[in-house]
């Protein structure tokens, strides 16, 4: 996919040293909009992350007759006025979600639940990605989903309004699935479960209750909400903590940088997003959670990472769904690391921005890792050094072009890493904060 923006990275010229604030968590950041949105009364959120994507679904309320102020230039503290569960209305024109896939399908339980027609559409790669996990459940629910290839690909016409509960048993362990059946259900006229086959991020579970709305969760893999029918803006101000999927890159960048000491603050620890530091220390890894403390219902902690010697191992089947979006870039650790690395389990990766185990597997090969592709997965074998003087394609997603711009810090020259402009939809600061420890990474044309 032809997006523009090319990232030039590496080799490191030192080790990585520093503290760094990283920006909110965009799970969180998505949620807060949509329950302050729907609640009644005045939410304050700070911490917000100001990506493209987490702005198309505060654009998208707006559009719909929530009024959002901006407390600061740079988008992190907002306040929202919400109109309460039934007081949205009709969008006059298509509703964008850019490239987010949280917003699209989180929304499309939101938009189940009104009684007018709502058509949301995205850009290229977001009209690729398959939908049909969320049409159908909201659909048993009573809604109308519309769309092409049958309501599997945007754009997608959402109506409905009159909802019942039903206990959806979703295939797939999947947050984004869970939380629009979740949204339905707060429209719904009885009980609505969700159950899994395994754990999923549980982020709406624990914010929900933050707005009067509880949620029963029953062995850890089935959530119940029964419906009390409205929301209710917090008295507290709701706190997102930094986003531990952006703190994975400078993870992985200090711990395979010689020499290296970085300091990461308040990073979300919360268990279901934690699988990407259990597969790290599994490998040997050297990471110190200190000051553990609490934002809101979410667990928070400053760590400590130092530069170490990294091992393969074969992932835990239990960590995959708490580390489905950090795997590119523990794929780059994987490819430095001593040994090998095995991952099965993980065929959501081929339904990510990009098929995320292809894009990764044909850029490792073109820095010289040995890489082995699986439907499901991938077999790393480790190697000391990665080859520069390199173009590489990101498709239009950003972790792949993040995760190749770690790569790049030990790679024996730079590395070129085109279609990466998507970077500014999670993460714009990605570049200064990681020149601020000393990576090696610039744009092109900066």
């Amino acid at each position: 996919m032809n997006i523009g923006g090319t990232l030039i990275a590496g080799p490191a010229r030192g080790g990585l040293t520093g503290e760094l604030t990283i920006p909110g968590d965009k799970s969180m950041s998505h949620r807060a909009v949509m329950l302050a949105s729907l609640a009644s009364g005045v939410t304050e959120v700070r911490g917000f992350l100001p990506g493209d994507d987490c702005l198309a679904t505060a654009r998208m309320f707006v559009d719909m007759g929530v009024d959002i102020e901006w407390l600061d230039e740079e988008k992190i503290s907002l306040r929202i006025h919400g109109v309460g569960l039934h007081g949205l209305r009709q969008p006059e024109h298509v509703l964008d979600a850019g490239n987010s896939g949280t917003c699209v399908r989180l929304m499309s339980g939101v938009l189940a639940g009104q009684s007018f027609p709502s058509t949301m559409t995205g850009d290229a790669s977001l009209c690729k990605r398959p939908m049909q996990r969320v049409a159908d459940p909201v659909r048993r629910m009573g809604a109308s989903v519309e769309g092409r290839d049958g309501g599997n690909l945007l754009p997608l016409t959402i109506s409905g309004g009159k909802l019942k509960g039903i206990h959806h048993v979703s295939e797939v362990a999947s947050a984004q699935v869970k939380s629009c059946v979740l949204l339905a259900g707060l429209y719904a006229d009885s009980e609505t479960c969700v159950t899994e086959p395994r754990q999923s991020r549980d982020h709406t579970e624990r914010m929900l209750p933050l707005f009067g709305q509880p949620v029963n969760v029953k062995d850890g893999l089935t959530a119940c909400l029964e419906p009390t029918g409205s929301l209710y803006a917090p008295e507290d101000i709701v706190n997102i903590p930094a986003d531990p999927s952006s703190a994975t890159f400078f993870a992985v960048a200090a711990s395979l940088v010689d020499g290296s000491r970085v300091n990461l603050s308040r990073i979300g620890i919360n268990p279901r997003r934690d699988g990407w530091r259990r597969i790290l220390n599994a490998m040997g890894a050297d990471i110190q959670p200190v000051h553990a403390s609490s934002v809101g219902m979410e667990p928070v902690a400053d760590l400590q990472l130092l530069s170490c010697n990294l091992y393969g191992c074969k992932v835990s089947a239990a960590d995959v769904p708490d580390a489905i979006d950090e795997f590119p870039v523990l794929f780059v650790a994987a490819a430095l690391a001593e040994g090998e690395f095995v991952l099965q389990g993980a065929e959501e990766l081929r339904v990510k921005e990009s098929d995320r185990i292809a894009a990764m597997a044909d850029a490792l090969r073109s820095v010289g890792a040995d890489i082995e592709e699986y439907p499901d997965g991938v077999r790393i074998r480790g190697i000391q050094r990665l080859k520069g003087d390199v173009d590489v394609d990101a498709h239009g997603d950003h972790r792949i072009a993040m995760a190749m711009a770690v790569a790049a810090q030990k790679a024996d020259g730079e590395i070129r890493i085109h279609n990466a402009s998507a970077i500014a939809t999670s993460f714009p600061d990605f570049v200064p904060l990681a020149r601020q420890i000393g990576m090696n990474v610039r744009w092109l044309d900066a």
